[in-house]
């Protein structure tokens, strides 16, 4: 016996299921609550926050590693909230739509350029 309706059975859906996005969301959190006062610390203790102090920070394997598990931790963490507040707020189906890819897409572009941005200047030479 399945617990589908027979609409939901037809189009291939069942009932609303949200407790992977909540597991995620409470995963994402609990990282971000561990990395988030390591990087806010860190940053404390740096006396210059120029491109020189930067480099010799992330040069640290492991300030290069966090730094790499923080920026996917907190966009995507990001990410999974606004498509709450999308989904709960935005009633048009089209609008709703629209406004998910477009959320998505920045995310994605947002974590790709800063984990660019952590690799370039993990990587790359003092200046």
């Amino acid at each position: 016996m399945s617990s589908k309706s027979p609409l939901g059975r037809a189009l291939g859906l069942g009932l609303v299921d949200g407790t992977h996005h909540w597991w995620l969301q409470r995963v994402t959190a609990v990282a971000l609550a561990l990395l988030g006062p390591w990087f806010a610390i860190s940053l404390l203790l740096q006396p210059d926050l120029g491109y020189v102090h930067a480099h010799a920070w992330l040069a640290s394997p492991v300030n290069a590693v966090l730094m790499l598990l923080l920026v996917p931790a907190l966009v995507y963490h990001s990410w999974l909230g606004v498509v709450v507040v999308i989904e709960d707020y935005v009633p048009a189906k089209s609008k709703k739509i629209t406004a998910l890819l477009v959320v998505q897409f920045l995310h994605l572009l947002i974590g790709a350029a800063a984990l660019f941005g952590v690799l370039k200047v993990a990587l790359g030479s003092a200046a």
